[in-house]
């Protein structure tokens, strides 16, 4: 199998959030970055899981710049085979989709894998650009699957219920909770990853089809008001004129 795995880089969950230039940018000063966990313990485990079972190679791509170097080469040491880094910063989802899809055309991939969204943006919208662009069928929030030959049986929670469908590859697939369990690189891998190849290409160019204009942060938490339990009009009344749920 020859699987491609598409992984980003994502600020920590612990990092403290902030914008500058007159909030039109992310404020990166003092933020420590990590591999996108929906590509990492999801995607990419899944993906090393499936050539372990049936052979092949697993190749990371990323698009970004050069201090992304460090997300991949952990990737490349938890066990993906080699990397690809589309040397371009500051995309959006169009453009990060469309340099994904020119690198999948130079190699055919049985699967491509991505992280059902980052954790920064949450926007689900990079996996489906891809499908649109290759022709490809397109699985998103992947739970679990089971591979047999070249037909994949993909299960996927939807409201209400499981879904459960098969499909013939190639194909795109985004993944979420559950489809596989994280992995930690060992001191092996680690050692192993530096002689990985990690080539670097150019991107192709695109124009933008999206522009953030603004970025606003969230209304602070406020306490917690307690209530008598005998003053229930006092509670209606702050339920519906302040909290606005009633």
């Amino acid at each position: 199998m020859n699987l491609l795995v598409c992984i980003s880089k994502t600020p920590d969950t612990t990092s403290k959030i902030s914008f500058k230039s007159n909030d039109t940018e992310y404020n990166s000063d003092g933020v420590s970055f990590i591999m996108n966990p929906y590509d990492e313990w999801y995607a990419l485990v899944r993906a090393l899981e499936l050539t372990e079972q049936h052979g092949g190679n697993v190749t990371v791509l990323n698009v970004g710049p050069a201090n992304n170097d460090i997300i991949i080469r952990k990737a490349l040491a938890i066990g993906a085979n080699d990397a690809v880094r589309v040397d371009l910063d500051n995309t959006d989802s169009f453009t990060t989709a469309t340099n994904i899809a020119s690198y999948a055309k130079t190699t055919p991939f049985d699967i491509i894998f991505l992280g059902k969204e980052t954790i920064d943006y949450n926007g689900s919208e990079v996996g489906a650009m891809v499908a649109e662009l290759l022709n490809l069928p397109y699985i998103s929030y992947a739970a679990s699957m089971v591979v047999n030959g070249n037909i994949s049986k993909v299960t996927r929670e939807i409201e209400g219920g499981i879904e459960i469908s098969q499909i013939e590859g190639p194909f795109v697939l985004s993944a979420a909770k559950g489809l596989a369990e994280q992995r930690i690189p060992n001191m092996k891998g680690i050692m192993m990853a530096k002689n990985k190849p990690l080539n670097v290409i150019s991107p192709i160019e695109v124009s933008p089809r999206t522009k953030a204009i603004k970025y606003i942060l969230p209304n602070m938490k406020t306490g917690v008001k307690l209530v008598d339990p005998e003053n229930m009009d006092e509670l209606v009344r702050l339920l519906h004129e302040e909290a606005k749920v009633i």
